[in-house]
């Protein structure tokens, strides 16, 4: 039998001995997305632990969305990570594969949990870039694996938490996270050199709006351009048009920032034009809760998919 980490290292698993909640294939599967701010079992630099009312906000959150695969920002050390998986399994929802990227920032991770095998990885650790004459890493590097839905569909998950909007003494904050997602779009532009149409998702924290440097040079143009789920509330308004042909006026803010008072939408699920032909807009959404910021700054957003045919 294979160990935990061989699981999540090499991928090797066989279909036919996992779990039957892992064996069953449901009409869509669900990808989500969650800043989880600071999930800490205890002190890291400047970030306090969280407290347990918090940590059992976040649990109910992704249990109201029942993602089949969730893709997390700002997770502690792994010991917090399959504390929040093991919570979930005891409330019903079974995430048995897993993964964690560390880089140079050791306080908080990327995580992706996963009903799904996780059958290939490739972290992202050494991303670099010169800025203002100095070499600096991306801090949080990039998740990347590939995830196999059911013997006959696989796609491949890219993860990211970017650059914040906090001042550096280091460089310029917009011109780090500029560079950042810079590098994001190197590895992107890596997988399509394989597949133009590959089934690739790319989720996570990017810390910044829609129009801005660093979220055009994540999307890419051309062929290769990702596509923008844009989640919403499911609030019971009519999704009615705005003029000039704009997006509509819908409510898709995911994070609100205390220093500045502002709500805005920095969080993403993009897709590449494979993933996106099994798309579902209905069942794409920012989940809303009351007293939804005990769990976090942000809201998570969710994207599902129709899983292809025999």
């Amino acid at each position: 039998m294979f160990s935990a980490s061989s699981r999540r290292r090499l991928g090797l698993v066989f279909l036919l001995c996992l779990p039957a909640a892992a064996r069953a294939e449901p009409p869509l599967f669900r990808l989500a997305s969650f800043n989880v701010e600071n999930y800490l079992e205890a002190p890291s630099g400047t970030r306090r632990a969280k407290s347990p009312a918090a940590q059992a906000k976040v649990c109910d959150c992704i249990l109201a969305m029942k993602p089949d695969v969730i893709a997390l920002q700002e997770m502690g050390a792994t010991n917090a990570l399959l504390d929040l998986q093991s919570n979930l399994k005891s409330s019903g929802l079974d995430l048995p594969f897993w993964d964690e990227i560390t880089g140079n920032d050791t306080n908080i991770h990327l995580a992706v949990l996963s009903r799904f095998p996780i059958v290939g990885r490739r972290p992202h650790t050494n991303e670099n870039f010169l800025l203002d004459g100095r070499r600096l890493v991306v801090s949080r590097g990039f998740a990347e694996v590939d995830i196999q839905v059911n013997p006959r569909y696989t796609f491949t998950l890219i993860a990211a938490h970017l650059k914040s909007r906090l001042p550096s003494a280091m460089a310029d904050e917009e011109e780090w996270r500029y560079e950042e997602a810079a590098a994001l779009r190197r590895v992107i532009e890596a997988r399509f050199a394989l597949d133009p149409a590959q089934n690739l998702a790319v989720v996570g924290d990017f810390n910044d709006v829609q129009d801005s440097k660093p979220i055009r040079t994540i999307m890419g143009r051309g062929t290769t351009r990702l596509f923008d789920t844009r989640p919403a509330e499911r609030n019971g308004d009519a999704a009615s048009s705005a003029e000039g042909g704009r997006e509509p006026r819908r409510i898709t803010w995911t994070d609100y920032y205390a220093k500045d008072d502002v709500y805005s939408r920095i969080d993403y699920i993009l897709l590449g034009r494979g993933l996106q032909s099994r798309w579902l807009k209905d069942e794409t959404y920012i989940l809303t809760t009351p007293n939804w910021g005990l769990a976090s700054d942000h809201r998570p957003l969710v994207a599902g998919f129709a899983v292809p045919a025999p």
